[in-house]
């Protein structure tokens, strides 16, 4: 895959904790992390069209899931595009997930066997076989400039007998799914890089062997998966330091499916560099908003006659500066106009979030900057309802 500066390069780190800034060099653009992407699980940002995405979000990197495209629309129809980039007319960088998470959540309708994971689908009930040299080629069709490999993510809790066996899976899937892309051709012409994904449940000594493992593939990057599932919060971000302590410094790390606002500082600040999560458009669809000052929930009464902009900082486009009132009254009309305002600026929010952290590392400030914006990041206004998680 060539050398770490063709893929990585670092550019600092912040005095007063882990966080760093750096660069991730894929074949449709340069990606600067700390980066939260959005996720567009079946080729499409829920609630927000392409050109609104890039236009006023400006994701430098969105996510596609490998389970859901491979069962719509299919390979087939990828390979006839050119590729997802092609069919969705995206012309930024794409990651896709090997769909593990998504095989993981239907405990129901899967078996996992030694060669990889059967399951039924969701949608008409077939049966399919995932195995990691199957996902490798799923994602060849695809396109997508970061790809992962299958893994089993063990649920929360999972007992030692248990989280020993997925840890020897995960493993041994990891080393086919690496021998197997370093001798797969791209389908379109561009690299593909792949991540190695990190488990091993809330058990220190297995998160500490699964590090050495993944390590030892020399993957392009190296994911932390199976947290965010359940566990303490305290646990996830003790667990995310550990693996950042771990894990090669020269080569991207990424927390999969992470998160709030505050586990998002958090996670940088124990050095991760890449991070997705359905949160900013599942909240923004049930009209729960981000700002600075806290969460909002903009459905309110309060809100009626709160002629007040969105989004009044200096950086917002003009073309986003619509009231709260007129959000408030959308969301109760039920127009379908209020998701899509109200995803572009959580969507907004949370890229603005992650540029500014890399503005404090590069001033070498984050940790106090992380320090004094938390408890406003936290605070829920009156008359919240529960913010909505993964």
């Amino acid at each position: 895959m060539g050398s770490v500066s063709e893929v990585f390069t670092l550019d600092g780190t912040d005095p007063g904790s882990a966080a760093r800034i750096g660069r991730l060099h894929t074949a449709h653009g340069t990606v600067e992390t700390p980066v939260f992407m959005p996720v567009g699980t079946q080729g499409t940002v829920k609630a927000v069209d392409q050109a609104s995405l890039a236009a006023h979000v400006a994701p430098p990197i969105i996510l596609g899931n490998t389970y859901h495209l491979y069962l719509r629309p299919g390979t087939e129809v990828l390979t006839a595009a050119g590729g997802l980039h092609q069919l969705m007319n995206w012309p930024a960088a794409l990651l896709t997930d090997s769909g593990g998470y998504q095989v993981f959540s239907l405990a129901d309708r899967r078996k996992i066997l030694p060669e990889g994971v059967r399951f039924q689908s969701h949608i008409d009930g077939s049966t399919h076989l995932f195995t990691p040299t199957s996902v490798v080629d799923i994602q060849r069709a695809i396109g997508a400039d970061v790809t992962m490999v299958l893994d089993e993510c063990p649920p929360f809790p999972s007992d030692r007998a248990y989280a020993d066996q997925s840890l020897a899976l995960t493993h041994r899937w990891a080393a086919e799914a690496r021998a197997y892309h370093l001798v797969a051709e791209p389908l379109y012409g561009h690299r593909q890089l792949q991540f190695g994904i990190v488990q091993g449940s809330t058990y220190e000594d297995l998160r500490r062997a699964s590090c050495e493992a993944i390590a030892e593939l020399d993957f392009d990057g190296n994911a932390i998966g199976g947290l965010a599932v359940g566990e303490p919060t305290e646990a996830m971000h003790e667990l995310t330091q550990l693996c950042c302590e771990l894990l090669p410094a020269h080569k991207p790390r990424y927390l999969m499916g992470v998160g709030t606002p505050a586990d998002i500082l958090n996670a940088i600040a124990r050095g991760v560099d890449m991070m997705d999560c359905v949160m900013p458009t599942r909240n923004a669809r049930h009209g729960l908003l981000f700002f600075w000052d806290g969460i909002r929930n903009i459905k309110n009464a309060q809100y009626k006659t709160d002629f007040s902009p969105l989004d009044d900082t200096s950086d917002c486009d003009v073309d986003l500066r619509y009231s709260k009132a007129y959000l408030r009254h959308l969301f109760v009309a039920d127009e379908w106009l209020a998701m899509q305002i109200a995803s572009v600026h959580n969507l907004s929010f949370y890229l603005r979030l992650v540029r500014e952290s890399r503005v404090q590392i590069r001033l070498g400030t984050y940790a106090a900057w992380m320090q004094r914006v938390l408890p406003q990041l936290t605070y829920r206004h009156s008359g919240q309802q529960t913010v909505q998680t993964i």
